[in-house]
């Protein structure tokens, strides 16, 4: 079988959608299966990219078609070079697919926060993303999600069948952590994931100027890049905070820096009103970091009785939070108890067998 996949996602500094197919495209070619060695994966790219190196070429075929990477990429230019491959099935894994191939396709959708909350977009990506979104989902054989939280909203907001939506959770990279063990670590606080008005790092840099004029060791950590609308002034409130240089922004981290930051940090804090998942957190949990965390149904979902959770909008109870988890040995190792349960459900050879099994399927149907 033939299997096309929009790779767009592997190139430039890949973040979550890149590495969500990175984790399935590496599960496949490690996979010792012989239903999952059988299959040629054709990989189609704006650009050359590093995540493909090191691949099987003659199971793994790249196809670079130059431009920009945009939606015109996706909607004309590489249905074109697609048609020419005969494929056997067509894998979109960032909420839309080109609508003008004919090849049966598998579309993931990870969350639906451009339906449920477009005030978070500005007016035209959002009515690209809905419209896109909504027809890319009703021409699927399957729809992929991650969580059931995620199927319900899909459901709901974009009018798909239940019967066609697959719940196929994702794996946890397993990180070689450089810093020391749990309990001698730092009093960091750790934040990783691109910076949405939704995830409340504002906020989050606010409560830690408090806990840090009670603690003058502790620390704060942001990694991921300013993507806020409207833009929040994410440098002036670290500013405004006062720590004496204990706040660090990080725009972008490669892998190992996200290994050495996770490896260092004592605390996790992700105060995300709305998620499809949230994949940063469990990633904090397998590096042996407890999380505080929005009280949401899918953060209760996703991370059960590994987390702290606080109430949006109690100041009060996030710095109460953030210094448990920094100072509270029982309520540490409480948490960090319940991990092993929790991450058992997030596996990419699980993930890599279920999603494949649903590419299959819809190339038969």
């Amino acid at each position: 079988m033939r299997i096309g996949i929009d790779a767009r996602q592997l190139c430039g500094q890949p973040t979550g959608v890149g590495r969500y197919l990175s984790g399935l495209i590496h599960e496949w070619a490690a996979s010792r299966e012989p239903r999952a060695r059988k299959h040629e994966f054709v990989l189609y790219l704006p650009e050359a990219a590093d995540a493909t190196a090191g691949l099987d070429a003659r199971r793994f075929m790249t196809r670079v078609v130059p431009g920009s990477g945009g939606t015109f990429w996706e909607q004309v230019q590489l249905p074109r070079a697609a048609a020419a491959d005969h494929l056997d099935v067509f894998f979109a894994p960032q909420y839309s697919a080109p609508l003008a191939l004919k090849t049966p396709t598998v579309v993931a959708i990870h969350d639906v926060s451009f339906a449920a909350h477009p005030e978070w977009y500005r007016m035209r990506e959002g009515a690209r993303l809905r419209w896109l979104s909504r027809q890319s989902a009703g021409n699927a054989r399957t729809v992929i999600t991650i969580s059931e939280f995620s199927r319900g909203e899909i459901v709901e907001l974009l009018g798909v069948p239940e019967a066609r939506i697959r719940v196929i959770p994702p794996g946890i990279p397993e990180r070689r952590m450089s810093g020391a063990a749990p309990v001698g670590r730092e009093p960091r606080v750790l934040f990783v994931g691109s910076i949405f008005n939704r995830r409340h790092v504002v906020d989050l840099v606010h409560a830690f100027a408090v806990v840090a004029r009670q603690h003058p060791d502790a620390s704060l950590d942001l990694a991921g890049d300013n993507r806020s609308f409207p833009r929040e002034d994410v440098g002036g409130a670290i500013a405004a905070a006062e720590a004496g240089g204990r706040i660090r922004w990080h725009r972008y981290v490669s892998d190992a820096q996200l290994a050495d930051l996770y490896g260092r940090a004592r605390a996790f804090a992700f105060l995300s009103e709305y998620e499809g998942l949230g994949l940063t957190p469990l990633e904090a949990l397998a590096a042996g970091v407890p999380p505080v965390l929005f009280d949401t149904p899918v953060a209760r979902e996703s991370c059960g009785a590994a987390a702290l959770y606080v109430q949006q909008g109690r100041s009060t109870a996030i710095v109460g939070a953030i210094e448990q988890l920094l100072f509270d040995e029982p309520t540490r190792a409480r948490l960090l108890s319940a991990a092993p349960d929790v991450l058992a459900r997030y596996s990419w050879p699980v993930a890599g067998r279920e999603t494949l099994a649903a590419i299959e399927q819809a190339a038969r149907s």
